[in-house]
């Protein structure tokens, strides 16, 4: 593959935005193994190699079970996971898979019934952020250390 701009250096306060809402998100309700499951599954989704093999790390870091891990994209099929998890990873998909009809109503309403506003828009803004951080990690050819 061949080597691409380096947005940190390129651009380092768009770089330093990015690290200010991550610093955000660290501060937040939302439990660590929840943010890791959003993060490794969108990450699936994008094919964002380097960011699936940083956050697999980080979920075992935290306790999460390299079982759990290994069969995430096939949450549905499990029973592995919480009602509470399969819903923030069915928000994951759908808000991932934007072009695809974005967050259903029935998942938001599923959300509603689990979760307060101000979690839902946690949630939310950890799906949005990993996105962005698969986007920039694929377009740059961003490599695993």
């Amino acid at each position: 593959m061949e080597k691409r701009i380096n947005i940190q250096h390129t651009e380092p306060q768009a770089y330093k935005a990015m690290l200010g809402l991550e610093g955000y998100l660290a501060t937040i309700q939302l439990a660590k193994t929840h943010k890791e499951l959003i993060k490794i599954r969108a990450s699936q989704i994008n094919a964002c190699a380097f960011c699936i093999d940083m956050h697999t790390k980080d979920a075992l870091k935290n306790g999460e079970t390299p079982q759990r891990i290994f069969l995430l994209n096939a949450w549905r099929e499990t029973s592995l996971f919480t009602e509470e998890e399969k819903i923030i990873l069915a928000m994951t998909e759908e808000v991932t898979l934007i072009h695809q009809g974005g967050l259903s109503n029935e998942t938001y309403a599923k959300a509603k019934a689990f979760f307060d506003e101000k979690i839902i828009a946690q949630i939310l803004m950890v799906i949005v952020t990993i996105n962005t951080w698969n986007r920039i990690a694929v377009s740059t050819h961003l490599e695993i250390a």
